[in-house]
């Protein structure tokens, strides 16, 4: 069955759509599309998270196509070379194995096992090599999706993307530790904060190996490309922060905007849900003006020399991915079987998760 059997007309749609959820501007104004290598995609990542131990055979079988992590991502990176996009892929399917492992430790009190595998994941973001054999599958396919981003691009690249996720594992931390002690954070803390949880400059930053080049500081640095890319992450955040409102209060979280909202601004469960929808709304609105400016602002890099124009072209080619976010994202949240909470026997316990910890029984 084709991942996308209705993204030629994406006013016909294979899902049900929630009313509060609904956003029309989303499916009229930003089409879907699929990378052409995404069977591929799916089936390289799957044998992937069997061979690094990353999901066990059953959950693989069970689960793994209906949480659509690489419709997620076939869907965001148009244009990248095929083993860019299976690098991002897997690592991206990594991720979500991370954020289970993290959830699943703070529910069951793990300290100890949470804080070894912070170290280690630092360890392994500055010496990858040194850690494919590592114990814990979690850490080595950390080191081994890692290694491969890293053989795309310069030095430099590397280095920021590496600085980039030494701050989001410190914020899983200061969320490991928020969620532990019940805090709840204040609306701007949370916002700053989820910034990074959501590893907002990671998945920008991987605009660069799909677009073929590392963009200079002086683009990435300009409001017209970064306002626009930073709002196609806050615009995932946040409506990831609606769609999973109902399995983060199940699970009795306290690390999402509507409840920071209801928490310290005193708003009612309702309020906050429609707070959080104004400012989905807003970023799609601002988005669709600074795309224009962003596009201007590539143009205009094109000074009719070959570097010129290899950057002008790499710049829309990002740009253009990052109004892919806006659907990718939306229709993920509706196909992928990691927010469908009704069909959950335990609305706070994901079916697909392990229990277990690292080396624990």
């Amino acid at each position: 069955m084709p991942a996308f059997p209705y993204s030629t007309t994406p006013t016909s749609t294979a899902v049900a759509v929630p009313p509060s959820l609904a956003l029309p501007v989303i499916e009229t104004a930003f089409p879907r599309q699929l990378h052409a290598y995404w069977p591929a995609l799916q089936e390289n990542t799957r044998t992937w998270l069997l061979e690094k131990r990353l999901m066990s055979a059953d959950t693989v079988e069970e689960h793994a196509d209906r949480l659509r992590y690489t419709d997620l991502m076939a869907g965001y990176y148009l244009g990248a070379p095929d083993e860019v996009l299976q690098a991002i892929a897997d690592y991206s399917a990594w991720f979500f194995v991370w954020d289970d492992r993290h959830d699943r430790d703070i529910v069951h009190g793990r300290t100890v096992a949470w804080r070894r595998l912070r170290g280690a994941l630092h360890l392994a973001l500055d010496s990858p090599r040194d850690h494919l054999h590592h114990p814990d599958p979690l850490v080595a396919g950390f080191a081994d999706s890692v290694l491969r981003l890293f053989s795309f691009l310069p030095a430099t690249w590397n280095a920021r993307f590496a600085r980039h996720f030494h701050a989001v594992i410190e914020a899983y931390d200061r969320e490991f530790h928020n969620r532990s002690e019940h805090i709840v954070p204040t609306v701007a803390e949370y916002l700053s904060l989820r910034r990074l949880t959501f590893a907002h400059w990671i998945w920008t930053d991987l605009l660069e190996p799909s677009a073929g080049r590392e963009l200079p500081d002086a683009v990435r640095g300009n409001p017209a490309y970064r306002r626009p890319a930073l709002l196609s992450q806050e615009f995932a955040a946040w409506y990831n922060d609606l769609c999973s409102l109902p399995k983060e209060i199940a699970g009795d979280e306290v690390h999402n905007l509507g409840i920071s909202l209801v928490t310290h601004e005193g708003l009612t469960l309702e309020a906050a849900i429609k707070e959080i929808r104004r400012r989905v709304e807003e970023c799609i609105t601002e988005f669709l003006a600074m795309e224009h400016e962003a596009l201007r602002f590539a143009d205009g890099l094109a000074d009719g020399t070959v570097c010129g124009k290899e950057l002008s072209a790499a710049v829309r080619a990002c740009v253009g991915n990052m109004r892919n976010w806006f659907s990718s994202v939306y229709w993920f949240h509706h196909e992928s079987g990691r927010y469908m909470v009704d069909s959950w026997d335990d609305r706070s316990t994901p079916p697909y998760v392990n229990n277990e910890a690292a080396g624990e029984k």
